[in-house]
């Protein structure tokens, strides 16, 4: 879903610079190969090791080709990366590409099943890491691209837990939205 739109703003809206920001717990392979030879797109993943879960693609070596050289940066993250994990690497690798690379643009597949205990994978992100994840991707948006982007909802297996997550993603959402509007 997410590559199909970043394929449609560039084709129907002649953008030169659409960023994607995927954080699952499983490496969106499919989207990178949509792109990976393309300059265009900026694709960033954020991600569980993948050697040790499916589909086993997303090694931070894997950079793009051709023109797309450098314009793919894989994040894989140890099992039980939590809050302070992924905030480190949003402020300190996500945000700094998204600055370079300036996009018009920004796409967010955002994965539930980073969330704890979830039972696909090994990642200890909380609703509140979710949340400030989340957040933080539309304060990037309102800076960069004059507040353009999406968010699509992707894996989250905790069923049980799902509907309160996405609450607190979604009010989290339009406060920051309200506060945007007031300022």
């Amino acid at each position: 879903n997410i590559a199909i739109a970043a394929e449609y703003l560039t084709v129907r809206y002649e953008m030169s610079r659409v960023a994607i920001v995927d954080f699952d717990v499983h490496h969106g392979n499919g989207t990178q190969a949509a792109f990976v030879d393309r300059d265009d797109v900026l694709y960033v993943s954020l991600h569980e090791n993948p050697a040790e879960l499916y589909p086993g693609t997303g090694y931070a070596w894997e950079e793009g080709t051709g023109a797309g050289k450098g314009y793919t940066l894989n994040l894989p993250l140890p099992s039980g990366s939590g809050d302070e994990a992924y905030r480190r690497v949003f402020e300190g690798e996500v945000f700094p590409a998204l600055d370079r690379f300036g996009p018009q643009f920004l796409l967010i597949s955002a994965g539930f099943d980073v969330a704890q205990r979830d039972p696909l994978a090994d990642q200890e992100v909380t609703d509140d890491g979710i949340a400030w994840t989340s957040s933080q991707l539309w304060m990037q948006a309102e800076r960069l691209c004059a507040g353009r982007f999406v968010a699509v909802l992707e894996g989250g297996y905790r069923i049980e837990a799902l509907p309160a997550s996405i609450e607190k993603y979604l009010v989290e959402m339009l406060d920051l939205s309200t506060r945007l509007l007031e300022s």
